[in-house]
């Protein structure tokens, strides 16, 4: 790879496996031509890495997590800093920031952006944040202190538990975003009527890499001959609704023989374990933990059903179009989710999967329909695989994001 890196790309942590999104579009941006450095927040916590995170070549670096791990680099980073001709600007619109949200996760962005600006290689011409809360903070007041344009992909807990006067500043104030990609026409609503420009937000969806998944199996839904093998991939959080499908795979009728798989971490394991002691089902479940890709799509090519409840968190967090769907879709693992957020933007209920409400009745009812009808199930599988392939594919989608980064940093086409 050259040595010029000319954009700088800001995530919260490098590898995450929950993020295999970001890892897709990374690895796709460097084969579109693009170079760049990849800068974390946060140094990685899991055990497990994703083959895509091998095939990436950018260099990643890390700014100090905490301020006080490494308070020499730190103190170094804010005295250069204050050289930098838009130190006095961006130091202005963070005290701005930090009267309305005055805590230390505040203080340490902007001490993570000193560091970033003063270590920015000098052919930098733009950063790209994932996620519009504190990435994009950190790339915002660094982009001020340097003079240089930024932009950022925003998700779904960024989009729905940030305050709107962060968001509206960030699109639309007098530093605001070059532009903005975000992965569903739900959110991308919401952000547009937030910019007060369409044209400063794009539909973007994270589609799918066939070429890093098999062709899918032979497999008709198991109604007899064994017992029913469900699957769930996601974070154990709130949104995710699994205290819901626990509830409801608690309420499934007695002759229906099942198994339930669970991949993924979080913090709600415990409690979820004791949730399933208390309903007496804890015996059919297998929490497998966190998953490296293959051994997610192993998990898909053995299981019959795959389910995804989510649901709006107490706070505003909720799913945008989660990739797992499309994982599954690519293997012909018929799906059940709920009509929340970005969901139906792939997942018509009743043509590409069913739908079902997030309470536990409605789950465990959409669980035995689905059962007892293996046929439709499997009708319903083959739809969403095509149109998967019709509509989800990743490429037209990086050839947007690659041309809007280009025109950013002033880079010629390919």
């Amino acid at each position: 790879m050259s040595a010029t890196s000319p954009l700088a790309v800001l995530v919260k942590g490098w590898p995450r496996l929950s993020e295999t999104f970001i890892a897709q579009e990374l690895v796709a941006l460097e084969q579109a031509g693009l170079r760049f450095d990849i800068w974390s927040l946060r140094h990685p916590t899991d055990t497990k890495r994703h083959p895509l995170h091998d095939r990436l070549r950018a260099r990643v670096r890390y700014l100090p997590e905490y301020l006080f791990d490494e308070p020499g680099r730190v103190a170094r980073a804010r005295d250069a800093a204050r050289a930098l001709p838009g130190y006095g600007a961006a130091y202005e619109v963070w005290r701005a920031d930090l009267r309305r949200d005055s805590t230390r996760n505040r203080v340490r962005r902007f001490g993570q952006a000193c560091v970033l600006a003063t270590e920015l290689p000098e052919d930098t011409r733009g950063l790209y944040s994932h996620f519009l809360h504190a990435p994009s903070s950190v790339a915002r007041y660094a982009a001020i202190m340097r003079g240089l344009p930024w932009s950022y992909a925003a998700h779904a807990k960024d989009i729905w538990t940030s305050p709107e006067w962060e968001k509206r500043e960030k699109l639309a104030g007098p530093h605001a975003a070059a532009f903005g990609v975000t992965c569903t026409a739900y959110g991308a609503r919401h952000l547009r009527d937030l910019a007060g420009d369409a044209g400063k937000v794009d539909l973007i969806y994270h589609g799918l890499d066939l070429s890093r998944f098999p062709d899918p199996p032979a497999r008709p839904l198991r109604a007899t001959g064994g017992p029913l093998h469900l699957l769930s991939v996601g974070r154990l959080v709130e949104k995710k609704g699994f205290d819901r499908l626990i509830a409801a795979l608690a309420l499934l009728p007695g002759d229906l023989d099942w198994r339930w798989t669970h991949i993924g971490g979080g913090d709600l394991l415990a409690a979820l374990q004791a949730q399933a002691q208390a309903t007496g089902i804890a015996d059919r479940i297998d929490w497998r933990g966190a998953c490296d890709q293959p051994e997610v799509i192993a998990a898909m090519r053995a299981a019959d059903l795959f389910v995804l409840p989510s649901r709006i968190a107490a706070d505003g967090d909720r799913d945008g179009l989660p990739n797992v769907l499309m994982e599954a879709a690519s293997q012909l693992l018929p799906i059940l989710s709920t009509a929340v957020a970005a969901i139906p933007e792939f997942i018509v209920g009743g043509t590409h999967g069913l739908l079902a409400g997030d309470d536990p009745e409605d789950l465990a009812g959409a669980i035995a329909t689905m059962a007892r009808d293996p046929a439709r199930a499997q009708a319903m599988a083959e739809a969403a695989r095509a149109r998967l392939i019709a509509e989800f594919t990743m490429q037209p989608g990086i050839d947007r994001l690659a041309a809007r980064l280009r025109q950013m940093i002033g880079a010629p086409a390919p």
